[in-house]
C-alpha cells in the first residue's frame, strides 16, 4: 500500500510484517510543462538531477549524483542521468538505490535532492514525483507529489534518517535555488 505524503510527514520504512527494510529505491520523475507560443504550445526539454548527500552528525561525508554514481562505501548508486525527464506516468526518470544494511553505521541521515542544471524553474515541470520503493519486491511505499511549479531551480524533496534500530523517511518539499547539490547545502542543513 502506497502512503502519499504530505510535506513534513515522516513514516517508518518498516515492512507490513514487521521486518525491516533492506534495499529502497528513491525514485524521480517529471515531465516538461507545455508552454503556449506564438505557434501553439510546446514543449521544451527539462534535465533535473538526482543527489543524495549522506550526513553523520549533520556534516556532510558523501555524495551520490550523475558524476560520482555511486557513495565510496558502495551502500548508495545512483542508476544514471536522464537529460529529458518524461516518465511522468509512474516510472522513474532518475533513481537512487540504497542498500540500507550496507550504510556505515556513523551515516545517520541521506537527503535527497532534485535541481535543474540548466537553470530551469519548476514553472516549467509538470507531474514531478519522488517515490521510496521497497527494491526487494518493487512494491511503492511511499509518493510525495511536487505541485505548485515555482521561480525555484531546486528541491529539498526528502531524507531517510535512522530511527531507533530502523529507518524513517520524512517528506520536505522545500523550494531552493541552485544547479547543483553544492549549491543547496545552505538549504539543506535546516533539515538535519
Amino acid at each position: 500500500m502506497t502512503v502519499n505524503m504530505t510535506k513534513g510527514q515522516a513514516i517508518s520504512l518498516q515492512k507490513s510484517d514487521g521486518g525491516t527494510l533492506t534495499a529502497v529505491r528513491m525514485g524521480l520523475g517529471w515531465q516538461a510543462a507545455p508552454r503556449r507560443g506564438l505557434f501553439g504550445s510546446r514543449t521544451r526539454e527539462i534535465d533535473l538531477d538526482a543527489s543524495a548527500v549522506l550526513f553523520a552528525d549533520k556534516q556532510p561525508v558523501d555524495v551520490v549524483f550523475f558524476r560520482h554514481l555511486t557513495s565510496d562505501d558502495g551502500s548508495v548508486r545512483h542508476t544514471g542521468d536522464n537529460l529529458v525527464g518524461g516518465a511522468g506516468q509512474g516510472g522513474d526518470d532518475e533513481a537512487i538505490l540504497v542498500d540500507l544494511q550496507r550504510v556505515p553505521v556513523h551515516i545517520d541521515q541521506i537527503v535527497f535532492t532534485v535541481n535543474s542544471f540548466t537553470g530551469q524553474t519548476f514553472q516549467e515541470v509538470q507531474n514531478a514525483f519522488c517515490r521510496i520503493v521497497d527494491e526487494t519486491n518493487g512494491q511503492e511505499l511511499a509518493r510525495y507529489t511536487l505541485d505548485g511549479g515555482g521561480q525555484y531551480t531546486a528541491q529539498i524533496m526528502a531524507k531517510v534518517h535512522r530511527a531507533g534500530s530502523g529507518w524513517q523517511m520524512t517528506a520536505l518539499g522545500n523550494p531552493a535555488n541552485g544547479r547543483t547539490f553544492q549549491d543547496l547545502m545552505p538549504s539543506i542543513l535546516p533539515h538535519l
